[in-house]
């Protein structure tokens, strides 16, 4: 009899970065890895499941940004090159291998991969990977949810309620275009959320988002059955809460089934172990060298240099187990946990970032495939559920107010809003303050007027994205993040001026749309403060 359910859900998201300046940008990479390493390895699986009769179910966001950059041709296409590009090297590390048994085996498992993940890419899906999450949403295995228009952190940007409004219906506008109806629910940029924003999801149907454990916790009144299941906020929106126990266990540092001495090394790769001149065509045409996502080496020992050679099929039974171990630990849990909740089934929420699975754990789509697999064959206690079915089997839930709360370092706004990055916000609420006097000024624009109006309001999306703060606090590609927000700014501003002179300069202004081309179909008159 099932005792309890399991909602996992991956949040897919990267930053939008479109450079049809440069041929080879390097911070394009970040999709085309993720591509590669999670998002095509994921699609394999639920086709997998599907072909085999598996009646799964799991939660995904795709963020606007992610979605922007997945059917946009220019990416495309650029994507399509490199991996013919990987998949050249591939076919060379199986030739150079061939008498290096303990390397030998892993060369031939990339070149199939890479083998089929353009085949999948090219072939089954015509280049536009939104249409795989489609169909497995159309098919009732998958719930797609949406996010914040860029990914914009809403309780920085209180003090300006359009432009939160604006992140919102701009998601649910972009949402309904890909995928043919309105979002059921969204994952709040970086899980942070702000009392009263349900207020806003609630009037464009939006039914449930997902807080951080203590932003349940931490509800008034008080929540009867904590993490375990949704809370109802004043405007009639659900709220679910992140379970600790799971989190830790795929989280962790320490504890964590990633760090398991069997699965392979993230920082040894190919890119910085070859020759430069065997290497060089491969890297960033610069000769800086990077990740190619071909790595021989497993984890090995969590101190030292010294690594083994990695093992594939150790490394999959690895995964196999863990699966098994974290679904026996969910059954034990539910069956604790329906003995205290009477007859409320209790829900686990486990929300991670996609791109743990596949990119960083390498072996994390094969956790997920094994696990999902197992709940809906082997297990008679634990039932995979979305969030959307959970509401429709428990349409009654405690009325309560979710804290103000994020997923981040200390659970609030510190990484955000610190030191290294509190600079930007001035910009920011300066920019959407103008932006909102733009949209309340000109009431019903057109032609020349009307674009730069709309690409205005681009521009400040793009600049509020939380990733450029973000960036700037862990100190990873920190002059990126800065000059992507500076330019966004100058941008917005000069737009700004030029629409106060009535002097826009057609030249210029198409050149700025062919940069920064994310949301075709988006209306200025989203930032009005009378809506």
């Amino acid at each position: 009899m099932n005792k309890g359910y399991l909602s996992m859900v991956l949040h897919a998201h990267l930053p939008y970065v479109r450079h049809p300046e440069h041929s080879d940008m390097m911070e394009e990479r970040w999709l085309f890895e993720a591509m590669t390493e999670t998002y095509i390895p994921l699609i394999d699986i639920y086709d997998g499941m599907i072909r085999d009769g598996v009646d799964f179910r799991i939660t995904m966001s795709l963020t606007p940004p992610l979605i922007g950059m997945l059917t946009d041709g220019l990416l495309q296409e650029r994507y399509e090159k490199h991996l013919s590009s990987l998949l050249e090297l591939a076919s060379k590390e199986v030739d150079r291998t061939r008498w290096m048994p303990e390397f030998h085996d892993t060369a031939l498992m990339y070149h199939e991969k890479l083998s089929k993940a353009r085949s999948i890419f090219c072939d089954q899906y015509g280049r536009n990977l939104v249409t795989a999450f489609r169909k497995f949403q159309d098919l009732g295995n998958l719930e797609v949810i949406t996010c914040c228009a860029t990914h914009g952190y809403l309780p920085l940007m209180e003090i300006y309620r359009p432009a939160v409004r604006a992140q919102i219906e701009m998601a649910v506008i972009d949402y309904e275009r890909h995928f043919g109806r309105k979002p059921r629910g969204i994952w709040l940029a970086e899980c942070a959320f702000n009392p009263g924003d349900d207020k806003i999801l609630a009037d464009y149907g939006i039914r449930f988002f997902f807080t951080d454990a203590h932003g349940i916790l931490h509800a008034h009144p008080r929540p009867r059955y904590g993490v375990f299941a949704p809370l109802f906020c004043p405007s009639g929106v659900a709220a679910f809460g992140r379970d600790l126990e799971s989190s830790k266990q795929v989280w962790s540092a320490e504890e964590g089934y990633p760090g398991d001495l069997d699965y392979r090394e993230f920082y040894r790769d190919v890119g910085y172990d070859l020759d430069l001149d065997y290497i060089k065509a491969y890297i960033h045409e610069s000769g800086i060298r990077l990740n190619t996502g071909i790595k021989y080496y497993r984890i090995t020992a969590r101190k030292g240099d010294h690594k083994e050679p990695y093992n594939r099929h150790n490394a999959l039974a690895k995964a196999a187990t863990h699966a098994g171990h974290f679904m026996w630990c969910r059954e034990k849990q539910v069956e604790y946990l329906s003995h205290l909740m009477g007859d409320r089934t209790p829900i686990v929420v486990s929300p991670y970032d996609a791109e743990l699975f596949g990119h960083w754990w390498y072996e994390g789509p094969d956790f997920i495939n094994f696990l999902l697999r197992k709940v809906a064959c082997d297990s008679q206690t634990l039932q995979a559920i979305t969030p959307s079915e959970y509401l429709a089997q428990n349409p009654k839930n405690q009325a309560a107010m979710p804290s103000m709360s994020s997923w981040g370092y200390k659970g609030y706004h510190e990484v955000w809003l610190e030191g290294s990055n509190d600079w930007i916000y001035r910009h920011l609420h300066k920019a959407a303050e103008r932006m909102i006097e733009l949209a309340d000024r000109f009431q019903d624009s057109s032609g020349l007027k009307l674009r730069a109006l709309n690409q205005a309001a681009r521009e400040l999306m793009l600049m509020q994205s939380s990733d450029w703060a973000f960036i700037m606090k862990t100190g990873t590609t920190v002059p990126y993040a800065v000059k992507r927000t500076k330019d966004h700014c100058v941008r917005f501003t000069r737009l700004y001026n030029d629409l106060l002179a009535d002097c826009i300069d057609d030249g210029w202004l198409k050149e700025v749309e062919w940069r920064d081309n994310l949301f075709p179909e988006i209306d200025y008159r989203i930032y009005r403060s009378n809506r």
